[in-house]
């Protein structure tokens, strides 16, 4: 079967002042794709998802989505973060919006629903993420991992073709990481594209199609996850695996 290219990226970079954080990035998503992108804490990862999602600009290069330059998109913001949704770190739930509200206000505000399909969609993304019995309470009444569950619930409901996470899991404790993991297992087997920049590397090698290894925003290596993890072919891949797999 014949995938099509959803994301083009060539020659991107950018810098802050004189700091560069990145360096001629190229590399492609097809539908149906979960990317997982690895690296050290500084590589440039969750910069270069801003930068897919528009929440930062680009210096150089560019971002083709369906072969249509996204730095051509600004005045379509908020259709476009539609179809490429964005998972974050921090959860970013309204505090003052039930579970429901969370759900329920960008479809009404960006997709246009109705008040009555946009709750039934809401509740049918909550039930997929097993959260469906917390649709009345307030961000504030959760645990970490039932938030994350909730923000990738509202991403679902945005009805997007590339769903895009920075870290979903770095903020949760421990105990919680696995309840997020597992819808996102569910998700990549049900065929949802998707580009996680994770630290969880038993995730990367057992879920995604494709590894892209970031080190001082560039891509050093990159190819599919059991390569990668079991042959790396560069020595920064093979020095940071080594510390991240022990064990």
């Amino acid at each position: 079967m014949n995938q099509e290219q959803v994301i083009k990226i060539s020659h991107l970079s950018k810098t802050f002042g004189k700091n560069v954080v990145l360096k001629d990035i190229d590399f492609s998503v097809s539908t149906g794709d979960v990317t997982c992108i690895i690296g050290a804490s500084g590589s440039g990862k969750s910069t270069l998802l801003r930068c897919l999602n528009l929440l930062e600009t680009p210096t150089t290069g560019e971002i083709l989505y369906h072969d249509r330059d996204i730095a051509n998109l600004h005045k379509e913001a908020a259709a476009y973060r539609a179809k490429v949704g964005m998972v974050f770190q921090s959860f970013n739930l309204f505090n003052n919006m039930t579970v429901l509200g969370n759900r329920m206000v960008g479809q009404i505000k960006v997709l246009k629903k109705k008040k009555e399909e946009a709750r039934e969609r809401a509740l049918a993304f909550l039930e997929k993420v097993g959260m469906a019995p917390y649709i009345n309470a307030k961000p504030r009444q959760l645990s970490g991992g039932q938030k994350q569950r909730v923000a990738i619930a509202r991403a679902l409901a945005m009805e997007p073709e590339l769903l895009l996470f920075d870290e979903p899991t770095s903020a949760l404790d421990p105990q919680m990481v696995g309840e997020v993991l597992d819808v996102m297992k569910q998700l990549a087997k049900e065929g949802l594209t998707m580009i996680i920049v994770t630290h969880e590397m038993a995730f990367a090698r057992d879920v995604a199609s494709h590894v892209v290894f970031m080190a001082d925003g560039i891509i050093e290596e990159e190819g599919d996850p059991s390569q990668i993890f079991s042959n790396p072919q560069n020595y920064k891949t093979k020095e940071f695996l080594s510390r991240f797999m022990r064990g």
